[in-house]
């Protein structure tokens, strides 16, 4: 049974992982979303019988073709500020775990269809985040 046939658009409590990934150089990769239109960290939502780790692993290789040897838990986030409603009208009260992934491997390869570019920013200069992505890095790597 899928969910959003059941209960349509209306909000729901969404659990998922969000992965902060840093290159040699300490930048930041970002994956500009296919369905927003805007950058953002990799990640998404959980699946039944998943830990929020495994979200973050599978989520980071269907996104990006990467694989993390290791992850380490930064925050979580939830309340008001993480409210989505998506151009489909899917509304959405997320609580994520961050995570940042060490031992990074891999080719970009955007596995889902969920991303339409995948690159790394310097901190100093990053695009215009969607704000779910501003709230989470908030204080982690930006002020």
């Amino acid at each position: 049974m899928d969910l959003r046939e059941t209960v349509g658009s209306r909000p729901l409590v969404m659990a998922g992982a969000g992965v902060i990934i840093r290159n040699e150089f300490g930048q930041l990769l970002l994956q500009l979303r296919a369905d927003t239109k805007d950058w953002g960290l990799p990640g998404g939502a959980m699946e039944l019988g998943e830990s929020l780790e495994d979200t973050a692993r599978r989520e980071l290789y269907e996104e990006t073709g990467l694989h993390a040897e290791r992850f380490s838990f930064q925050r979580m986030c939830s309340g008001p500020d993480f409210y989505a409603k998506y151009p489909n009208g899917d509304e959405v009260y997320n609580v994520i775990s961050v995570y940042e992934a060490y031992d990074v491997s891999g080719e970009f390869t955007m596995l889902d269809g969920e991303s339409l570019d995948l690159r790394y920013f310097p901190l100093d200069d990053l695009p215009e985040l969607n704000h779910i992505t501003q709230k989470m890095l908030s204080g982690l790597l930006i002020p």
